[in-house]
């Protein structure tokens, strides 16, 4: 979205506890603050998505919404599951309100979004959304750039996971907002 400021800073270290990775484990705590934030990551998407029915999204941009909104649930469950299952503190949907990263939405720009009915909402969700799923690609990337990252197998094909639906979708996304 136009005037959207640069969130790579995962400022997240304040609001979760602290991280030990037990002796001999396949994951960092690059692994642990990637899905924890992910989690968060999603939870705004869902937010997002949530809007489109009672902001009057066209259908396509509706169909899309609903999807983005599954798959993030069933995902989220997935990764709450690998953190507690690691003995990692797994962060409920709520944690994008206390959360910033690559990609997420200010308040404000949430508020335009919800302020916006009709054509003027789906360019302002696409446009959004756009954003966001490039931070999550951002997020991923940072994963794979840190030192011994992503070496255990669910975070490794959930994060390439991450980036093969969310680039197939900011596809789709940037053809249905030219056709706006």
């Amino acid at each position: 979205m136009a005037g959207m400021p640069d969130m790579t800073d995962m400022s997240m270290s304040a609001t979760m506890p602290r991280i030990t990775i037990p002796k001999g484990a396949l994951y960092t705590e690059a692994d642990v603050r990637f899905m924890q934030g992910m989690i968060a990551h999603h939870a705004q998407a869902i937010y997002m998505s949530r809007m489109a029915a009672a902001h009057g999204a066209d259908a396509r941009v509706l169909k899309l919404a609903n999807k983005i909104d599954q798959s993030q649930v069933a995902e989220i469950k997935l990764m709450q599951q690998w953190l507690r299952s690691n003995g990692q503190f797994a962060p409920d949907t709520s944690s994008w309100h206390r959360m910033s990263m690559a990609g997420m939405l200010t308040s404000a720009q949430l508020a335009q979004l919800d302020s916006a009915k009709g054509p003027e909402f789906d360019r302002l969700f696409l446009t959004g959304m756009i954003h966001h799923h490039k931070g999550a690609l951002q997020m991923v990337s940072d994963l794979f750039a840190s030192p011994l990252a992503a070496q255990d197998v669910d975070v490794s094909v959930f994060a390439n996971d991450v980036v093969v639906v969310q680039t197939a979708e900011i596809g789709v996304m940037q053809q249905m907002l030219n056709g706006l």
